[in-house]
């Protein structure tokens, strides 16, 4: 009677930690939180991830993030500059799957162009009011 309540405990056990420790064996991201063992090359990795953004946090770079999708990019990155691809085609690559978002440096396009011409538009069209202000200001002083 003994040996079976041990046994079932045994089973219940391992039902229970059994999967825990599968799925820390099995990662699907390899380079998440390992480097790469050429420092050249892991330099190239380090300082793409520092530009592109988690697409979880939003606030942070992968190189920053603790999310599992940021993990999955940094392996993603490593694994492909390991491979000998260049850091603008693995930028590239990503932003064609997810979106210019994915980006710091995001790129001029039909789309995104308002976000870089309104802001200098809109300081010319300041300092144009402000100095039309000022030389009324001045002129009517005198």
């Amino acid at each position: 009677m003994k040996r079976l309540a041990f046994l079932l405990l045994a089973a219940l056990g391992l039902a229970v930690v059994g999967p825990v420790l599968a799925q820390e064996e099995q990662s699907t991201a390899p380079y998440a939180y390992r480097q790469l063992e050429d420092p050249a090359k892991e330099a190239k990795a380090q300082a793409l991830m520092e530009t592109l953004r988690c697409l979880q946090c939003q606030g942070q770079s992968i190189a920053d993030s603790d999310a599992p999708i940021a993990g999955s990019m940094r392996s993603l990155v490593r694994e492909r500059i390991a491979a000998g691809e260049d850091p603008e085609a693995i930028r590239a690559w990503l932003v064609e799957r997810y979106g210019d978002y994915v980006s710091y440096a995001p790129r001029i396009t039909g789309l995104t162009w308002p976000l870089f011409v309104v802001p200098a538009v809109l300081m010319a069209l300041a300092f144009l009011l402000l100095r039309r202000r000022f030389a009324v200001a001045q002129g009517g002083g005198a």
